[in-house]
């Protein structure tokens, strides 16, 4: 099967971050397996500064032109589940290179000896990030994962659940973001696709579209060796309050710790 490296698009409550813009596969990291994943995400045109300030309408830092660079290390622990650790750091002329924060994440897996027809996992994550970044500086996610291979199409359907734990979101309640991945192997190496993030508001009641949050992305990825991921695209925003354009890209290299004789 076809692995979709890793996962979230990873758009918040209450703030667009644009450090992770992933669709999880529903497979995990192998047992003894570390990988080592590096997410550049580059935003070409998104969020402004107000006039005579350094900070957006929300307090925030502009993403126009904005460089995110995400470190993701992530250990299969058997082969059902792994855990994910990320640090997220953001880069622009004005104010330099900066650590935004840092998420963990568990996740478990349907294993292969059940049978199931399509691929089944559940995700969960915790984390911090700062309030120049994001005005909800404590966040929850749990995002359910179901995948299929059929021939050469692959299908990946992340429906996720956020919930702000600590800023201004804490009175929105549990948000709703749906990821969806589509792609088709061109050849044995090259699968190429749409990707699909989106954040519709709270459950009770979404947003009006023109505060939804909804990004298509033309998406690559490489398969040129099980040891490595490789994902690149370019991403357009339909709405206004979705940052307008974002090219992307993952590195991500697999290391095995089973002894050797």
């Amino acid at each position: 099967m076809f692995l979709v490296c890793g996962a979230v698009g990873a758009i918040r409550v209450q703030a667009q971050d644009n450090y992770e813009i992933q669709v999880y596969g529903a497979d995990t990291v192998k047992a003894a397996t570390t990988m080592v994943e590096v997410h550049s995400n580059f935003t070409v045109t998104g969020s402004k500064a107000l006039p005579n300030s350094r900070y957006t309408a929300e307090g925030t830092f502009p993403t126009t032109h904005s460089e995110h660079e995400t470190l993701e290390i992530t250990h299969g622990i058997n082969d059902w589940s792994e855990v994910g650790f990320y640090v997220f750091t953001s880069a622009n002329s004005a104010e330099g290179w900066q650590w935004v924060g840092d998420h963990i994440r568990p996740r478990v897996r349907v294993p292969d000896s059940w049978h199931w027809p399509v691929g089944v996992s559940l995700s969960s994550e915790v984390g911090y990030q700062r309030a120049r970044f994001s005005p909800d500086t404590w966040t929850f996610e749990l995002r359910p994962i179901v995948d299929k291979q059929m021939g050469r199409w692959y299908v990946a359907v992340n429906p996720a659940l956020e919930r702000s734990l600590h800023g201004p979101g804490t009175s929105q309640g549990v948000g709703f973001s749906p990821a969806l991945k589509m792609g088709y192997d061109f050849t044995k190496k090259v699968n190429a696709g749409l990707e699909y993030y989106g954040a519709a508001g709270n459950l009770a009641g979404f947003d009006a579209i023109s505060k939804e949050q909804h990004q298509f992305f033309a998406v690559t990825d490489l398969n040129v060796s099980p040891e490595w991921e490789i994902n690149f695209g370019v991403g357009l925003g339909v709405t206004g309050a979705t940052d307008h354009l974002i090219v992307k890209g993952i590195l991500g290299r697999h290391f095995s710790w089973h002894s050797r004789h």
